[in-house]
């Protein structure tokens, strides 16, 4: 087993921007690039390994070769691969929205619910996102505002700047805001119930589809319960400087900056690295690659890997 370089799977959502291809040289035939799928095992797309014997196989497939060993005992609570890594560049707002819970989405939807962090890599000046509820309301309250076209005035809007980090539950009601490029660490699903798309036409020129009835059944109609912004403990050392962004049942996600050497080799999980900034050479056996921005490595369990460079980590493990 060695560290996977995969190929991001770029998504072309009609709120989307270029950011992706013009700041992350991402290649693609698409003119917007909403999405850069970073490290993917969904059934909606999957990254494909650039590096070494496996050049060519999705991740899926080298996980078949390498077997459940290679991600670690904490697999084994998941029927399969557990989270999804994105890149996503809103250039205009997203819909307000909201995902269930794992025992809702199994039963409906299929696959599990969606618990998610958000990082924000960089905005535009006056960015903001929703972020659940400025108050409580009741369920009835919310299915009243859907209706009558009152739901931004309960919504809490929240500026934003670089380096803030979001944690949302399952059943949060949010939203992406314009102008803003986000780094997110989610549960492997792609449901997603849209609360209000603001009247916007889809491709096909008619309004995008609504999930209300479903958003009813699933959104906690609370404040935020969660502290957000420049929150997370950091640890110092000599080489690199580590800040704690997420930790929860589904994910532990850190924003490493690296300034030097560093060793990784987890004994109970496997490990993503996501380049957001910087230049970093990756050694492991007898062999070693260079990793820039955008890049995306997937490090097995017990894998020994020496990372060094100058460089800013989105770090994630399960």
């Amino acid at each position: 087993m060695y560290p996977l370089k995969l190929s991001p799977l770029i998504k072309d959502y009609l709120w989307g921007g270029t950011k992706l291809k013009t700041d992350f040289d991402f290649e693609t035939v698409k003119e917007i690039a909403a999405e850069a799928w970073m490290l993917s095992c969904h059934k909606d797309g999957m990254n494909v390994v650039m590096n070494g014997e496996h050049k060519g196989k999705t991740i899926n497939e080298v996980l078949d070769i390498w077997g459940k060993g290679a991600l670690g005992k904490n697999a084994d609570n998941f029927s399969y691969f557990p989270i999804l890594i994105k890149l996503i560049d809103a250039k205009q707002k997203l819909s307000v929205q909201v995902h269930p819970n794992d025992d809702y989405a199994l039963a409906v939807e299929g696959e599990y619910g969606k618990t998610e962090m958000w990082y924000v890599v960089e905005c535009e000046q006056g960015a903001e996102i929703i972020y659940g509820f400025k108050k409580d309301i009741s369920g009835e309250e919310f299915e009243r505002r859907i209706k009558d076209n009152t739901l931004m005035e309960v919504c809490n809007s929240v500026p934003v700047e670089k380096g803030d980090v979001f944690f949302i539950e399952a059943g949060t009601l949010h939203a992406i805001g314009e102008g803003i490029l986000i780094a997110e660490v989610q549960q492997n699903s792609n449901t997603t119930y849209r609360v209000s798309d603001y009247g916007r036409l889809g491709a096909d020129g008619k309004p995008r589809e609504l999930h209300i009835d479903k958003a009813l059944a699933v959104t906690k109609c609370e404040t935020p319960k969660i502290p957000y912004g420049k929150v997370g403990s950091v640890k110092n050392t000599a080489n690199w400087c580590e800040r704690q962004l997420a930790n929860c049942e589904y994910f532990k996600t850190s924003k490493l900056d690296l300034h030097g050497v560093k060793y990784i080799q987890r004994e109970t999980t496997c490990v993503s690295l996501l380049i957001l900034e910087g230049e970093i050479i990756v050694k492991f056996n007898n062999d070693k690659f260079i990793a820039r921005k955008g890049n995306s490595i997937f490090i097995p369990r017990k894998c020994k890997t020496q990372i060094s460079g100058n460089a800013e980590i989105i770090v994630t493990t399960f």
